[in-house]
């Protein structure tokens, strides 16, 4: 693999540089954070599907996963306080940039009828944020280890306010945006 930072900061600034005007190389967006996280639903009373759970995405990040546990108790959903309501893990710096180049590169084209990752999935601060189906879709998942296949949430936080200079920062390093808007 080539290196995704390393392309960040060879390439993709220059070129930010020049499409966005802006003379100060501080003020160029980059990626700060990706969060990784996974909502337990109705395999939060079952503690051994949770860890399962959070082995799988320690498996996908190359980090460990923590299980969240809810802070307070809510009748109106059936969760008690210190229950696990899901499993998150975030990444920064050089485990970030190579799960971002496994995205990019393996795991997205492997998505059956791929378009595309939406574009409307800015938040108005210069963040992204998009959800998977299955995490079948990554090669370091053993089919015969996981209990339940689940979805996959993925934000991309980066150090811009604007969707704008976010989303061209996401586009020249390589996120396979679907056509058209």
């Amino acid at each position: 693999m080539y290196g995704l930072k390393s392309f960040y900061e060879k390439e993709v600034k220059g070129k930010l540089a020049e499409e966005l005007n802006i003379k100060n190389p501080m003020l160029l967006p980059k990626i700060e954070k990706i969060v990784l996280s996974v909502g337990a639903g109705a395999y939060a009373k079952d503690m051994k599907i949770m860890q399962n759970i959070a082995q799988t995405l320690s498996l996908i990040a190359g980090q460990k996963a923590v299980i969240t546990m809810a802070k307070k108790s809510v009748a109106g959903f059936k969760i008690r306080e210190r229950m696990a309501v899901g499993v998150k893990v975030t990444l920064r710096n050089k485990v970030m940039y190579n799960f971002l180049e496994k995205l990019i590169v393996i795991a997205l084209p492997r998505v059956k009828d791929f378009r595309g990752v939406s574009r409307s999935g800015f938040d108005g601060r210069g963040n992204y944020g998009f959800g998977l189906n299955e995490q079948l879709i990554f090669p370091e998942v053993v089919y015969d280890d996981i209990m339940v296949t689940h979805g996959l949430n993925i934000a991309i936080i980066t150090s811009t306010n604007s969707d704008k200079e976010a989303f061209k920062l996401l586009e020249l390093l390589g996120m396979p945006f679907a056509k058209g808007r």
